[in-house]
């Protein structure tokens, strides 16, 4: 009734998944909370868990309790030691009261709960590579069927979920299903957290009702883009998630909405960026991450999305073909069919989305050698306008860590193509008052300087 859906990102909803483990067969049950929260500049998971453990356990309990279930296993990493301190401290609290152990309150009821540290791999937040890696076992995804709530943690029934769905478990039970399903859209109950990032003058956590426009996060809770500079995009749903442009801004925050545009809400990470930033080299960047994280099982993410990787890094350093725009496309397609988990499957939504809506990004780097945000490396050259550089000072000499920077005969500084190591110290030093140093994308608009 409540109207509840995982908040792992994959949005089933948890009634319907409860249900089904409650009817599986087996007398033995897990309960397990994913706290594997791996995505880069994610932490929601890690301020619940460091602030309110006892949400978590309670979540956890009522959920156990339902399915007369007796052991259970909280999954995070050891990069949060101050988290797994305050679990470890909550659950030692909630044996002293009797809401853990054995004869639970008198009720009969028994249940212990573990805290269980992973390495760190990213791959183990999905749900059977987490389950494989508590038995002991290398971290891989498992074909399915079986699903975990029928076959799971040691072939066992297992009911797993993400650390922001257990910990709204007692909020619905203490003020009703009808009190959460009022907050949200009619498919989206409840609220999102996000972690707000990137270019946008207030960062940190945000948690607001499914349903509030990407708008109003960043531009009134946000304050809007950092130094008054445009907005050209925003990426939801960690380093699997899609980059949307301006014209998606009034796009509702809930599960189906995101997912239409190409977003998705992912574990909550949210990174906006401005005209400063170059959608090519994000698409890299986010691609570069998850072929690290790849365990390597399947072929098609084991492979193809090293392929994909190194299409975009020829683009990126002016190396990149017309056909290579249609060869993404289409490796990111069988990507996502050849994969077996949702690691495999979302990779290329960053490059799929980047291409859907900044084609012209892609087609100005390899047909123009041209990186329109000045950010590529290969791409961009420094450049010292004489007329700007009338003073003379020593100060971009003094930082420049390859001697590329020479003094002309006319006194003003020249900077040496083929020394520039293009560290971009020289931009960084130079007096405001001065702003004699440039960056100028293609290389063929340095003037000579002779």
């Amino acid at each position: 009734k409540s109207g509840l859906r995982g908040r792992g990102g994959a949005g089933f909803p948890t009634g319907q998944k409860l249900e089904s483990c409650l009817k599986a067969r087996g007398t033995t049950k897990y309960v397990v909370c994913n706290a594997d929260e791996g995505d880069p500049g994610a932490f929601m998971d890690r301020v619940i868990l460091e602030s309110d453990p006892q949400a978590v356990l309670e979540g956890m309990i009522i959920m156990a309790y339902t399915l007369n279930s007796h052991k259970g296993y909280i999954y995070t990493r050891m990069e949060y030691p101050l988290a797994v301190e305050r679990l470890k401290t909550a659950i030692e609290n909630a044996k002293g009261l009797g809401l853990l152990g054995d004869n639970i309150l008198g009720s009969g009821f028994s249940l212990d709960i573990e805290v269980f540290q992973g390495a760190g791999a990213f791959i183990c937040g999905e749900s059977s590579a987490l389950m494989y890696s508590i038995e002991g076992k290398r971290g891989f995804p498992r074909v399915r069927p079986p699903q975990s709530i029928e076959s799971g943690l040691w072939q066992k029934p297992t009911q797993l979920n993400n650390v922001k769905t257990f910990a709204s478990i007692p909020v619905i039970i203490d003020k009703g299903s009808e009190y959460f399903s009022g907050i949200g859209t009619d498919t989206s109950k409840g609220t999102a957290v996000f972690a707000l990032a990137g270019k946008v003058e207030n960062v940190g956590l945000v948690e607001v009702p499914m349903g509030t426009t990407l708008n109003t996060v960043i531009t009134e809770i946000g304050g809007g883009v950092k130094g008054g500079k445009h907005f050209k995009g925003v990426q939801t749903g960690g380093p699997s998630g899609g980059c949307l442009p301006e014209q998606f801004l009034d796009t509702p925050i809930d599960f189906d909405s995101l997912k239409e545009a190409g977003a998705m809400m992912g574990s909550g990470g949210m990174i906006v960026m401005d005209e400063e930033n170059c959608m090519v080299d994000a698409a890299r960047f986010f691609l570069d991450f998850t072929v690290k994280e790849s365990c390597g099982k399947c072929v098609m993410c084991r492979l193809g999305t090293k392929q994909m990787l190194s299409i975009l890094e020829d683009i990126v350093s002016g190396q990149g073909q017309p056909e290579d725009i249609e060869q993404l496309v289409n490796l990111g397609e069988d990507v996502k069919a050849g994969s077996l988990c949702g690691l495999g499957k979302s990779a290329p939504n960053p490059v799929m989305t980047t291409i859907r809506y900044f084609k012209e990004e892609y087609e100005a780097h390899i047909l123009e050698k041209r990186c329109p945000a000045l950010v590529c490396r290969d791409l961009i050259a420094y450049y010292i306008e004489p007329e700007k550089c009338y003073r003379g000072c020593e100060h971009c000499v003094v930082v420049c860590p390859s001697e590329a920077i020479i003094e002309h005969p006319k006194r003003f500084k020249v900077v040496d193509q083929t020394k520039c190591i293009k560290c971009g110290n020289c931009l960084e030093v130079c007096p405001p008052e001065y702003n004699a140093v440039v960056k100028l994308s293609p290389i063929s608009k340095v003037p000579e300087q002779v």
